[in-house]
């Protein structure tokens, strides 16, 4: 038992630890990826799934697996979402962002509902035998709920840079801005690929018409002051 609570503690950390990394971003969950990895967990949880039925997957190895994959899933939500308070701290204080009920209180109360529901699975508060599965399934319902908390789905614009999803904009990549319609913003951004080569990006996002004063001060104020900045970047290969 006690080798067994090691190996999901390290499993634990392993999700953690990659979680807390930029190996799997918002920018690249595209439509194929995201096919293609659930394609792949449909294949290898039905092909378990025939395995077991015919005595080829024990309860004694699938109980633990199962654990691992849960141990596995939770720890790399807690990592994600310890990552997003670090780069909402880096980000700095808040200058402006978007706020209403769906995009402040909706997120929110799911996320305390994934909580509540996390803790419920662990059967600690109930007549439900606790077992390692339920252990070890609700905690990861509890991170990812923890996750959901921290995540914002509206681009935050913030003293240091913008926060948007899981990315950290510092003002200085910021190239440009403009209207792309009447309540619509797009920014324009350098970023850096996996292998340090720069590109252009920009993302879009609604601003209500009472508040499009409001934005246009922020980024008017920050480029302004990060324009020697943004130079220096934007004409780094000249020199």
């Amino acid at each position: 038992m006690w080798l067994l609570i090691l190996f999901l503690i390290f499993i634990l950390l392993i999700g953690t630890y990659a979680g807390s990394q930029n190996w799997l971003v918002f920018d690249k969950l595209t439509k194929t990826n995201l096919l293609n990895g659930a394609l792949s967990i449909l294949f290898v949880f039905t092909l378990l799934m025939i395995l077991y039925s015919f005595g080829l997957f024990p309860q004694s190895i699938a109980a633990p697996f199962m654990m691992g994959i849960y141990s596995m899933i939770a720890g790399f939500f807690a990592g994600s979402a310890n990552k997003l308070i670090q780069l909402r701290q880096k980000a700095g204080n808040t200058l402006y962002q978007h706020r209403s009920f769906w995009i402040d209180h909706a997120p929110n109360l799911l996320a305390v509902a994934l909580i509540v529901y996390g803790i419920y699975r662990t059967a600690i508060f109930t007549v439900e035998p606790v077992t390692g599965i339920r252990i070890s399934s609700g905690i990861s319902l509890m991170c990812f709920g923890f996750f959901t908390w921290t995540l914002k789905v509206v681009p935050e614009f913030r003293s240091r840079g913008i926060f948007f999803l899981d990315r950290f904009i510092h003002w200085k990549e910021v190239i440009a801005w403009r209207w792309q319609s009447e309540n619509v913003i797009a920014v324009e951004f350098v970023a850096k690929k996996d292998s340090d080569e720069e590109r252009i990006k920009e993302f879009y996002t609604s601003i209500p018409e009472d508040e499009k004063k409001e934005i246009e001060v922020v980024l008017k104020s920050k480029m302004e002051e990060y324009a020697d900045e943004r130079k220096k970047i934007l004409f780094r290969d000249e020199e």
